[in-house]
């Protein structure tokens, strides 16, 4: 890391005169004594403040934590709000960055909450006008025009300039929300730090009654792992909500910002019947900078509104209880609600939307809110289907497999029709041994396979190769079609397929040795729900690397004026995924019947220097496991790239990251270690702190 400067130091013995013992707040606002402050106990490993030294940590002081100490509204009707202002250990901070480092700026929005229909209005508004259209529009916005009293270190009041209007609701819940900053960018951690607020009061004094809780932090944030919009300053759902409410739209494009609206139609992107139409979904934001949602997709089915209307949160149930025309609308954006056009009868108002859209009916897929989200390979009426095998004989090197399988439905009862499966294929895949990524597979149709007792057998028709060696793995692929009634004279087709069962067994080895695990399904499933992939028949990532693996490309698929092939290595083409549009050069992989899948406009909505995202604990260091193989990658600056560089390549996809890599690579072996193992100074770590 950065090394701390002598004039730095100077200034770290100076901060520490002002608080000898510091102290740690917790979320409650209960404070614990820390004599001696340590980066490794107060941080995570991903995060910048832990590469701190001690001393650097000590002068620096990091975090910008807010307080709403008081809000009163004067006779002049312009609020003062009192605040205190401390940092991570709980020392009180100088807000213009003299006594201790980094100003502080804050800005306030005060909102009057409208209980009956769930909507903030705010005082503090501006006027923009459209350059575009010359229209004008009233926004809500940030107080403007007011002014600061410094009481001590580490407090302050300020006095809005907004004068709120004669007659307000004083009874109502009002939301004050504060947006800070604290700019560190001239001191080792090179950063902007923020914090959010939002403090409900009652201006008449009494009790919160009616508050808006409709969504979490942290249900955001297990996707986007860090809500930071408009230059990374608004972080909190609430907040946003103060200034997204039904007064605001945007001049340039007409569109409402309006929250509930908004967010819908980012995430339905383009799924959007408007935009399938032909009509993008843009937003004109911050000096005319367009932005354009029409090629946004929701990682899972947008009909699982729970994802994020979480039970957890006092009013998570407003999908089902509270329907109206522009959260609705907002997904169904065709429908013309007074013409009733995309909807049976018009509606001019949202007051009879719950008399027909109950929250529950009585059948899936029935006009109630929870019945038109069902989702269909979630049905209740699906029998589910589950797959084990329960062992494998004759894996020795050039027989042929045979492998016992049970197959169940969800009620325990046996799956007695197996030749009317949609799929039931063996798959099985090695070595794992001297090598640990998978080299070879084979596969085989097993829907005629023999019942033995309430199980199953098959035997592979092509045998291990002659010369294989260590741990092979088995698994399968089992995929059926039923029809549900969704209320249709033909009812629905779905496809339900089983997880995939994963199974190894010794070729040669004296005991199965399973191949590692990198990655966690159940962290994929954090923003995908149920990754299902390949017609819904793949579920399980250790299957996945059966054939997704580091000498196997699209060369059986991609057109032959379209070559070179392109890898599809798990780490080469998950990573190349995910950093979608932020790559440098294409990325196209041919997949069934010659179909081109382009993900050059995918964009993650975490932040992808956080490994841990997807990867579990320490798998995503240098140097790579011994037995990793090179990988396969023509379309690239080179081939093969060795393991660790094929892993960092698929992000790092510009010519220096890979003249780089390829400079590090020696014919027997990678150097990356040298500077980004761990505990060096450019570990892997490290380098995607923030």
């Amino acid at each position: 890391m950065i090394s701390i400067t002598r004039s730095l130091l100077v200034l770290a013995t100076a901060g520490a005169a002002i608080a000898p013992m510091a102290v740690t707040r917790t979320p409650g606002g209960r404070t614990t004594p820390v004599v001696d402050p340590d980066p490794h106990q107060l941080y995570t490993k991903s995060q910048s403040e832990y590469y701190l030294t001690v001393d650097e940590l000590k002068y620096i002081r990091p975090g910008l934590n807010i307080t709403v100490e008081s809000i009163e509204i004067p006779a002049d009707l312009k609020p003062v709000v009192e605040v205190s202002f401390a940092d991570d250990l709980g020392q009180p901070l100088d807000r213009a960055g003299v006594l201790t480092p980094g100003p502080i700026s804050m800005n306030f929005i005060l909102d009057w909450y409208d209980a009956e229909h769930r909507d903030y209005v705010a005082y503090t508004v501006r006027t923009q006008t459209s350059p575009i259209t010359g229209v004008s529009a009233i926004q809500a916005s940030s107080d403007s025009g007011g002014s600061w009293e410094d009481l001590e270190l580490g407090r302050a009041r300020y006095t809005f300039g907004t004068t709120l209007p004669a007659g307000y609701e004083m009874s109502a819940t009002h939301t004050l929300g504060i947006y800070a900053s604290r700019n560190l960018t001239a001191t080792p951690l090179e950063t902007t730090q923020y914090d959010n607020v939002t403090h409900d009061f009652v201006p008449d004094g009494g009790a919160v009654t009616e508050a808006w809780a409709g969504m979490l932090d942290s249900t955001c944030n297990s996707c986007h792992e860090q809500l930071a919009f408009h230059g990374g300053s608004r972080r909190d759902v609430k907040l946003c909500v103060l200034c997204h409410n039904i007064q605001t739209i945007d001049p340039d494009t007409g569109n409402t910002v309006d929250m509930k609206v908004m967010i819908h139609k980012i995430h339905t992107g383009a799924n959007l019947p408007s935009v399938q139409a032909g009509t993008p979904y843009q937003i004109i934001g911050f000096r005319q900078e367009v932005h354009d949602y029409s090629e946004i997709l929701m990682p899972q089915d947008m009909r699982n509104c729970v994802r994020c209307h979480s039970a957890e949160t006092p009013e998570g149930h407003v999908w089902m209880t509270r329907p109206t025309r522009a959260a609705c609308g907002s997904c169904h954006d065709l429908i013309d609600w007074e013409a009733g056009e995309g909807h049976p009868v018009p509606q001019f108002s949202d007051d009879n939307c719950a008399d027909c859209h109950l929250p529950e009916g009585e059948f899936e897929f029935d006009i109630s809110v929870a019945g038109a989200h069902v989702i269909p390979t979630k049905s209740s009426q699906l029998a589910g289907i589950n797959m084990e095998i329960t062992e494998v004989t004759d894996v020795a090197p050039g027989s042929m497999p045979t492998v016992y399988f049970s197959l169940t439905n969800d009620d325990g009862s046996m799956v007695a029709d197996i030749a009317g499966l949609r799929t039931l294929t063996l798959r099985a895949a090695g070595p794992l041994g001297d090598t640990i990524d998978h080299t070879i597979d084979i596969s085989q149709d097993a829907r005629t396979a023999t019942m033995v007792g309430d199980a199953y057998m098959a035997t592979f028709t092509t045998p291990i190769p002659e010369d294989a060696t260590g741990t092979w793995g088995f698994s399968a692929d089992v995929r059926r079609t039923a029809v549900i009634d969704d209320g249709s004279p033909e009812g629905l087709e779905v496809t339900e397929g089983a997880f995939n069962p994963i199974y190894y067994a010794a070729v040669t080895d004296v005991e199965a040795m399973p191949r590692r695990e990198v990655v966690s399904i159940d962290k994929c499933n954090v923003c995908h729900d149920v990754l299902s992939l390949h017609g819904g028949q793949r579920f399980a990532i250790q299957e996945c690397v059966f054939c997704h693996r580091p000498n196997n490309s699209d060369i059986s698929r991609r057109p032959p004026e379209e070559a070179p092939p392109e890898s599809v290595d798990m780490r080469w083409l998950i990573h190349r995924i995910h950093t979608g549009h932020e790559l440098v050069n294409d990325f196209t992989v041919y997949g069934f019947g010659g179909t081109p899948h382009n993900y050059n406009h995918v964009g993650y909505p975490g932040d992808l220097r956080t490994c841990e995202g997807c990867h579990l604990e320490d798998t995503y260091n240098v140097p790579a496991p011994e037995g990793s193989q090179a990988v396969i990658t023509e379309r690239s600056f080179y081939t093969p790239t060795m393991p660790a560089a094929a892993a960092c390549l698929a992000c790092h996809s510009t010519v220096d990251a890979a003249a780089h890599a390829y400079t590090q690579t020696a014919p027997f072996g990678e150097s990356c270690a040298s500077c980004h193992g761990a505990n060096r100074e450019f570990s892997v770590d490290a380098v995607h702190a923030h």
